[in-house]
């Protein structure tokens, strides 16, 4: 079994998109050299990792509320974990032991953060399938950041996809994600992961842990106003379907320009972005003169470079706007004209 024979089970599976790692380059590159997050953590015998892409359906973002974006978030989570198990099934068959790693999993031995075993966006990165954004989720050319993914570590040695070296996000000249974001966690190419958990993770661990303080302390009666709350039935919610514990503030998903999804979809219902404020076109200003300085951003070190796209920003959303504005305009003409086509 080889590279080619996994990527047309995932895609007949129905994985959006999917790319092969390198056990060897993962765990040469791990994020954070401090807290590593490499295949020989989990299993020192893996030698590929097969990521796996489900695209969040767009509708979601031309909602008025979160509410159908935390349910849908949740349905392509299952989704895609069948999916990634029915692949490491056809591998072991096949010879090559396989296992599945959790899309969404917080580790406490690492960091007292949302931090897994595995990072799925540097998986992404090294598979071939897109690079960081300005806010550090992964964007893809097809579906810019509104996606999740997962890994299959594996034993089989599988060809490994090269990583992209041009960068998929427009970056600071753009900064949607950071005009976009309600508490203002977007940093140059990082997040403030406590500032953006505050509405990301409605329901998550730590919004958990400060309701069960008031609950403790609390009189007869307010535990009675606690418990019949919303905030409790959201707890019940994320522990039950993972909805609101993650990906809860889909906001600088719903603004990325990147992905012809974003094109067909989005750009009218999203264009104004209602939260960008002065602080925030200084803050995005300020980003763009420090890279264009050469400044010591940690974000763009040499060592995060790599996922960011070491060349830069070459216009890959803008010639993709053109070719999708060009197949639109040729699908209108072929149906305005179906003789034509006959012809």
């Amino acid at each position: 079994m080889n590279a080619e024979d996994i990527k047309k089970i995932a895609k007949d599976l129905g994985a959006d998109l999917v790319g092969i790692a390198s056990a060897e380059t993962l765990n040469a590159h791990p994020p954070d050299p401090k807290w590593p997050q490499t295949p020989d953590r989990i299993s020192p015998y893996t030698k590929s990792a097969v990521v796996i892409v489900c695209r969040i359906p767009v509708a979601a973002f031309r909602c008025k509320t979160n509410i159908p974006v935390q349910y849908i978030d949740m349905l392509v989570l299952r989704r895609m974990d069948r999916i990634a198990y029915r692949i490491s099934e056809a591998l072991e068959a096949a010879g090559h032991p396989s296992l599945v790693t959790a899309a969404q999993e917080t580790d406490w031995n690492y960091k007292k953060a949302s931090y897994g075993r595995l990072s799925t966006r540097h998986l992404g990165i090294e598979a071939g399938l897109g690079t960081f954004g300005l806010e550090v989720n992964i964007l893809t050319p097809e579906f810019g950041p509104r996606l999740y993914l997962t890994g299959i570590l594996t034993e089989a040695e599988l060809e490994p996809d090269e990583i992209m070296t041009e960068q998929v996000c427009i970056g600071e000249s753009c900064s949607r994600c950071l005009y976009s974001c309600p508490s203002d966690a977007v940093l140059h190419f990082g997040i403030d992961k406590r500032g953006c958990a505050v509405e990301a993770q409605e329901f998550g661990y730590m919004t958990a842990t400060a309701m069960f303080d008031k609950f403790v302390d609390a009189d007869a009666e307010k535990k009675k106003e606690i418990l019949r709350s919303r905030d409790l039935f959201g707890f019940w919610q994320g522990l039950l379907r993972v909805v609101g514990s993650f990906g809860d503030c889909p906001r600088c998903l719903a603004v990325c320009p990147v992905g012809n999804d974003y094109h067909a979809y989005l750009a009218d219902v999203q264009k104004v972005i209602p939260e960008k404020t002065e602080a925030k076109v200084a803050k995005a200003k300020g980003f763009k003169q420090a890279r264009k300085d050469g400044d010591d951003v940690s974000g763009l070190n040499e060592w995060n470079r790599r996922w960011v796209g070491p060349e830069g920003y070459q216009g890959m959303v803008a010639r993709q706007m053109q070719a999708f504005k060009a197949e639109q305009k040729r699908r209108a003409e072929e149906a305005e004209n179906p003789e034509k086509e006959d012809a």
